[in-house]
């Protein structure tokens, strides 16, 4: 599912329960919304196997049963993987996440990786650009380090990068500095991490 859009996955899941029968709880007003909401959009290219979902219910159900009514309607491509019920009041998803781990694999080989990620590691700024702002891309890197392959298997990256809502590190502004394209990669999101 690595080219579904963030508005995309969100419909899926809207129909996912739709379909499920389950007592889904919907906004108030004129034109009432699902409660449902996905913490850090994952961007377009992107794989991952650690979406998390927040779904508000109309009454309580007990776990099995919601996993139940979800698993025999999931489209292809999507699996739940764990579920837990959450306080009404906890504080949004979005706001509890502080960053997340990727995992990026070239497609080619790239010589001299060791020396643009030593210049990137050594960098007090990484000035950039997005969306006619400047700002600062070093501080969004908390860890980047060559992931050890097997002889003859695709160079790899393990990357973990700011999420947070106000300073978020994306991997292909990475990829863009240490000289990569996007296309040439495989980008793999593992996990977010939380506010603890």
């Amino acid at each position: 599912m690595r080219y579904t859009g963030h508005l995309d996955l969100f419909r899926s899941w809207e129909r996912t329960f739709r379909r499920s029968g389950l007592p889904l709880a919907y906004s108030q007003g004129f034109h009432p919304q699902p409660r449902l909401n996905l913490a850090c959009a994952l961007p377009l290219g992107i794989s991952s196997e650690c979406e998390i979902l927040d779904a508000w219910l109309e009454c309580t159900l007990p776990l099995p049963q919601i996993n139940q009514a979800i698993e025999v309607v999931l489209p292809p491509g999507l699996e739940v993987l764990g579920m837990d019920i959450i306080e009404s009041q906890a504080p949004a998803l979005q706001t509890q996440v502080t960053s997340a781990i990727y995992r990026i694999t070239f497609l080619d080989d790239i010589p001299d990786l060791d020396e643009r990620l030593q210049r990137i590691n050594s960098a007090d700024h990484l000035p950039r650009q997005r969306r006619d702002k400047s700002y600062d891309l070093r501080p969004l890197i908390e860890e980047i380090l060559p992931v050890p392959t097997f002889k003859g298997g695709n160079q790899q990256l393990r990357l973990q990068l700011a999420a947070r809502e106000a300073a978020t590190g994306r991997p292909e502004e990475l990829l863009d500095e240490i000289g990569i394209k996007f296309e040439a990669t495989r980008v793999h999101r593992e996990e977010l991490i939380f506010r603890s």
